[in-house]
């Protein structure tokens, strides 16, 4: 059954109240817009992810709006509360700790709800990481993918990114510092070598964007301790593949006429074990590290 939301024009019939999903600085307060300060102070209650963190930002902007809490482990019980005093008239902003709310956090599941029941859905803009991160990183901006956190577990990892290594477009992921070196050896094994951009700190002091190929961030990365929360944007299939030809034709790799297997053959021939020379084979190749193994073990 098609819906349709008139979020401004029938304020006055409704008998709802509206659910705001009001964006939040990722780092620089100045971030805040003056929208989103008009709206927390009319709304009747903020649903906050974290209510000690929201409670800095209302303090500082002095909002005098009730906080209550809800995050992933009370969504149940508390997302309940919400929508009832959603259908009661009153109007609610939830916030995230920071940027977009419903994004990688349980906020969507309010907002599906709300939606199901016939409430209004308003957005309030504002600062976002993935995006920001993506449009200073370099990497082509027409079509882009953003796939949240990768899993934990490695196996799982693995086949994650597999899912996501014939995706055109760019990708724009999440991770933490102490993940991070495991995700960018899983992604040089899977996605091959291709250019990234490793953004931390958006609109903090110590902002720092990192830009290179994989197996190059990687050595900067070993020189470096991680730290801070972690935006990363990879160049997509259609990108990578287009320019990875264009330089062998350019450039006339030595090894563009050898086989797989050959050309694994030659660097066993320089007394590297196979696997190490499985992995300069896929390099060089820009190719994923699995793909060569795969090849040359049929």
């Amino acid at each position: 059954m098609v819906t349709v939301q008139k979020s401004y024009v029938d304020q006055g019939s409704r008998t709802s109240g509206i659910l705001y999903l009001v964006a939040t600085p990722i780092g620089n307060l100045e971030d805040m817009t003056f929208r989103a300060i008009r709206t927390l102070k009319e709304v009747d209650v903020i649903a906050a992810e974290d209510t000690r963190q929201t409670r800095k930002l209302v303090t500082h902007f002095e909002i005098p709006t009730k906080l209550v809490s809800y995050h992933e482990h009370n969504k149940q019980s508390s997302g309940v509360e919400l929508i009832r005093l959603l259908l009661e008239g009153r109007s609610i902003a939830i916030v995230s700790d920071a940027g977009l709310p419903a994004i990688s956090d349980p906020g969507a599941d309010l907002v599906a709800e709300a939606v199901a029941q016939g409430i209004a859905v308003v957005p309030i803009p504002g600062a976002n990481a993935a995006l920001s991160a993506l449009i200073m990183s370099g990497l082509p901006t027409e079509r882009f993918l953003f796939a949240g956190f990768p899993p934990r577990d490695n196996k799982t990892r693995l086949a994650w990114l597999e899912k996501l290594r014939k995706q055109e477009g760019t990708l724009m992921l999440y991770e933490s510092p102490h993940r991070l070196r495991k995700t960018l050896q899983a992604m040089l094994e899977v996605l091959g070598n291709r250019r990234i951009a490793i953004i931390r700190e958006l609109t903090k002091r110590y902002e720092e964007a990192v830009r290179g190929t994989i197996e190059e961030c990687m050595i900067r990365i070993e020189e470096h301790q991680p730290l801070g929360e972690y935006c990363l944007i990879i160049e997509g299939a259609e990108s990578y593949t287009e320019l990875r030809e264009q330089y062998i034709e350019e450039a006339g790799d030595w090894w563009a006429e050898l086989t797989l297997d050959a050309h694994v053959a030659h660097y066993e021939a320089a007394n590297l074990d196979r696997k190490e020379a499985i992995k300069k084979v896929a390099v060089e190749r820009g190719l994923p590290k699995r793909d060569v193994y795969n090849a040359v073990n049929r």
